[in-house]
């Protein structure tokens, strides 16, 4: 996110690259960068002669190249946008001859989603040398809440760590749909507001009190009376609440919930960083941890393995994924 703020503030201050190459797995920061140069480079009396968007099912290499070697019209620079250039993945090393010796009076800007070219070839060297080279990396699902809270703060909002989760869960960790359901909130809700479960319910449709995280936290609990109310939730809305999910998911909290037993330093600042989880969820760990000891951990591990598979239908094709879900919280209570 810092880097994107430094790109950001070079091309407000006018300190221009002739290629801007975009690439990574998380298309998020991709378009907001390639907006960004889109809306703001040039005026819009300019953008009429001097921008073009292309787009890579459509094109080949010498189609860019022959865009990019034109000359602006009444104007500084021309933009050349390259939308979906991971369509010309077979081809796209043909482009270090431009990279080499761009035109600079071109802002030639590629979107190549969901790849990365290779950094030994003589693209990357030449990006690197003549241009910027920005990787825009996926985030891991410990991550995306801090995301949240950052995307939040400089607009006013401030949300609470079970809201985050909720939509981390909800969502995964897909930031634009994330940043598209945080837009919708802002909306309706006045600066300085403070986002919680119970508008995220009432606005986004994610119930507060029946989904994974609860889940999580009654099974560590141990309060199977909780645990068992939202299992049934989950059957009677199988569409909403996939087993496969949800399988997942307590597979990656026991797994942790191993590693915590094998830390020395259990003090909140240690296990968070070690567990790469938000130190306002430690104590469900440190009360998890009591309840299942480390054989019964691994037991449990072993036994959501299995699950894992029955939840994609190897071995249990007639058996409803509610019952499958009710069985598995007896193995994991018992």
């Amino acid at each position: 996110m810092d880097e994107v703020k430094q790109l950001v503030t070079d091309i407000k201050q006018k300190k221009l690259k002739p290629i801007y190459f975009l690439m990574g797995e998380e298309p998020y920061y991709i378009d907001k960068i390639s907006d960004f140069i889109e809306d703001t480079v040039l005026s819009e009396e300019e953008r009429g002669f001097n921008q073009m968007v292309l787009y890579g099912r459509d094109i080949t290499i010498d189609d860019i190249v022959s865009n990019a070697k034109r000359y602006p019209m009444m104007a500084e620079y021309q933009v050349v946008i390259v939308k979906e250039a991971q369509d010309l993945s077979r081809t796209i090393e043909k482009l270090a001859v431009y990279a080499d010796h761009p035109q600079p009076t071109t802002i030639l800007v590629v979107n190549y989603k969901y790849k990365k070219i290779d950094k030994r070839k003589a693209l990357y060297k030449a990006l690197k040398n003549n241009g910027v080279v920005y990787e825009s990396k996926k985030l891991y699902e410990n991550q995306v809440a801090d995301w949240i809270r950052r995307v939040l703060s400089p607009k006013g909002y401030t949300i609470t760590p079970k809201a985050a989760q909720m939509l981390v869960e909800f969502l995964g960790t897909d930031l634009s749909k994330i940043n598209n359901e945080l837009e919708k909130l802002q909306i309706i809700l006045p600066s300085e507001s403070q986002i919680t479960p119970e508008i995220i319910e009432e606005n986004i449709g994610i119930s507060k009190d029946y989904n994974n995280f609860e889940l999580r936290k009654a099974i560590g609990e141990k309060n199977a009376v909780k645990a068992y109310k939202i299992v049934n939730y989950f059957a009677e809305n199988p569409k909403d609440n996939p087993m496969v999910v949800t399988v997942s998911l307590l597979f990656n909290f026991f797994s942790q919930l191993l590693h915590f037993h094998g830390l020395k330093d259990k003090s909140p600042r240690s296990v968070a960083s070690a567990l790469r989880i938000n130190p306002y969820f430690v104590n469900e760990y440190v009360a998890a941890a009591r309840n299942y000891p480390m054989r019964k951990v691994s037991a449990i591990v072993s036994t959501l393995r299995s699950f894992d598979v029955k939840s994609k239908g190897v071995g249990a094709n007639a058996v409803p994924q509610g019952d499958l879900l009710k069985e598995l919280l007896v193995r994991i209570l018992n």
